[in-house]
């Protein structure tokens, strides 16, 4: 399965993360589940998805951008932004205070064995691969994967074009 604008989000998405718990990055929470497909069901979500947390592009470019524009893809209406990564949920959590992001901001979610990713197609390997999804009431709105090596169809700037 490939997943495509029109598509349903799937049923019986999960992630886990760890709620914000200070800016510390030595402290640790415990991880919870997010039931994506329970909890979006009726919001406009950005979920974008990097191969890895703490990785160059990602790290340099990716994530970066979505910080940036935050308040512009609030401003049209985005609920939720969230980033996910074959990462577990303690890295995640340690990706996200590095950038002085709380859980308010950006959800910093686990894809455990990039589980979703394989559900729609979109790996890298056994990583999950670089992609964004707009979610609008559980319809998918835009699914853009980039090619390996590239930030385009999954950049910030990609996805507000299409809000």
């Amino acid at each position: 399965m490939s997943i495509k604008a029109g598509d349903n989000f799937p049923e019986g998405v999960t992630f886990s993360y760890i709620p914000y718990m200070g800016d510390d990055i030595t402290t640790c929470g415990r991880p919870i589940q997010l039931k994506a497909s329970e909890d979006w069901a009726n919001k406009k979500v950005v979920l974008f998805s990097v191969p890895g947390a703490f990785t160059p592009t990602c790290s340099e470019q990716h994530l970066p951008g979505y910080i940036a524009k935050l308040k512009e893809l609030k401003a049209k209406g985005v609920d939720v932004v969230a980033v996910i990564a074959y990462n577990d949920a303690f890295v995640m959590s340690a990706w996200s205070k590095a950038n002085g992001i709380k859980n308010d901001e950006i959800l910093f979610l686990s894809d455990d064995e990039a589980k979703f990713s394989k559900q729609i197609g979109w790996t890298a390997g056994l990583r999950t691969a670089r992609y964004a999804l707009v979610v609008d009431n559980g319809k998918i709105v835009y699914a853009g994967r980039d090619e390996p090596g590239k930030l385009e169809a999954s950049s910030a700037e990609a996805v507000l074009a299409k809000l």
